[in-house]
């Protein structure tokens, strides 16, 4: 028995070595390493940085190219968030469908264009594909570096143009820029055959030739084209979304600790995301949560959830904001800039329960006084011992 555990034990060490091994083929500079991936127990995952400069680099090209719309998403290897932009303008289905061709990559550890180029091949396999959760539409793309899959990546919003340009063609190019050339090159994209008898209907359109106007500063929200193109001048910019998680992430980088932020427009959709190397899944689930709350409720989620804690109510008294789907913990602000509710941020996961003052950080450096703070009144303001936080200039 003794030599069957000693044999056990070192099988096991065996594979461990066989992975550390493995993992290492990966250069440290494309994954969480340190005491990040020791707390994620993963060697071999995307990291922040990684993902910012693949993002950013897309959003050059397709500026580049003539475009000015594109939203692009990057998941670890479990489907968590690591990493999204959204380019002002972006309509509903630009803003959602990245995120379902990263999880299609992720599901099939292949580019979401193979899942395209079956149902081409084969219209009658797109209600299947689609029941199995796999999106048929290209711009889904698994990151691997020898062998290794570290991540994935969704681009979604450019108007296809293949061969020339497309979403993953974007996305492709803007990885063999920053990770090399042992990229896979992208499979051969299978034209649909056309029905003879499609309808030649005149196709309407819908738009707007003046941009609509707002109060606030240009550089806080989306203008020209972009506010013309989803009819709404008060949503938040990705410049200042990403100047407010900036600052929240340096203010914690700076006290040692590390944060995920979500930055949402006035209508809920996302914006700008990041979670910092080592953070797990429940940081990246409750700062979405946070925000959400923070929106719907038009009031940081510290106020309703202190009144709570004050009122001493039992148990099942409390069971109320989950009916609603309120996540009460501190950390979720609405974005009111001059007045005007343009979005919201959640943060969750630095050391100390200091989201709030996360996120309060990142306000001021992107609003200053034009940003609308939670102030805190004296201990005994409330109904019990925690002073009751209240939104003010």
């Amino acid at each position: 028995m003794k030599h069957r555990i000693a044999r056990l034990g070192l099988l096991a060490a065996a594979i461990a070595l066989s992975a550390v091994a493995h993992a290492q083929n990966v250069p440290a500079q494309f994954v969480v390493t340190g005491k990040a991936a020791e707390k994620l127990q993963d060697y071999s995952t995307l990291n922040l940085a990684t993902a910012q400069r693949i993002a950013e680099t897309c959003e050059r090209l397709v500026t580049a190219h003539g475009g000015g719309q594109h939203s692009i998403i990057f998941l670890d290897k479990e489907g968590n968030h690591i990493y999204y932009d959204r380019m002002d303008g972006q309509g509903y289905t630009n803003v959602v469908t990245p995120e379902m061709k990263a999880l299609t990559a992720l599901r099939t550890r292949a580019p979401s264009v193979i899942i395209q180029n079956i149902v081409a091949q084969n219209p009658e396999m797109e209600a299947y594909e689609v029941q199995l959760g796999r999106y048929p539409v290209e711009g889904g793309i698994p990151i691997v570096i020898d062998h290794q899959m570290i991540g994935v990546v969704g681009t979604g919003g450019y108007p296809p143009n293949p061969p020339e340009w497309e979403d993953e063609i974007c996305a492709h190019k803007a990885m063999l820029e920053v990770l090399g050339p042992s990229v896979p090159p992208l499979p051969e994209v299978v034209k649909q055959q056309r029905p003879a008898n499609r309808g030649t209907l005149p196709t309407p359109t819908f738009g707007t030739t003046t941009p609509p106007k707002s109060s606030l500063p240009s550089d806080f929200v989306v203008t020209g084209s972009g506010a013309a193109h989803v009819f709404d001048a008060n949503q938040i910019s990705l410049a200042a979304a990403k100047k407010l998680v900036r600052a929240c992430r340096d203010w914690a980088a700076a006290k040692g600790a590390t944060m995920s932020a979500y930055v949402l427009d006035n209508a809920g959709e996302m914006v700008h995301m990041e979670r910092m190397d080592g953070q797990i899944s429940n940081d990246v689930h409750t700062a979405l949560l946070k925000a959400q709350t923070a929106l719907k409720l038009r009031e940081p989620t510290s106020i309703r959830g202190t009144q709570m804690l004050n009122a001493g109510r039992p148990s099942p008294r409390n069971l109320g904001p989950n009916m609603f789907n309120f996540y009460l913990d501190s950390g979720g602000i609405p974005i009111v800039v001059d007045g005007q509710m343009v979005g919201a941020v959640g943060v969750s996961g630095v050391d100390g329960g200091q989201d709030e003052n996360c996120a309060i950080e990142g306000l001021k450096a992107a609003f200053g006084d034009h940003a609308l703070l939670p102030v805190y009144g004296p201990a005994g303001a409330g109904r019990g011992p925690a002073p009751a936080p209240s939104a003010q200039r």
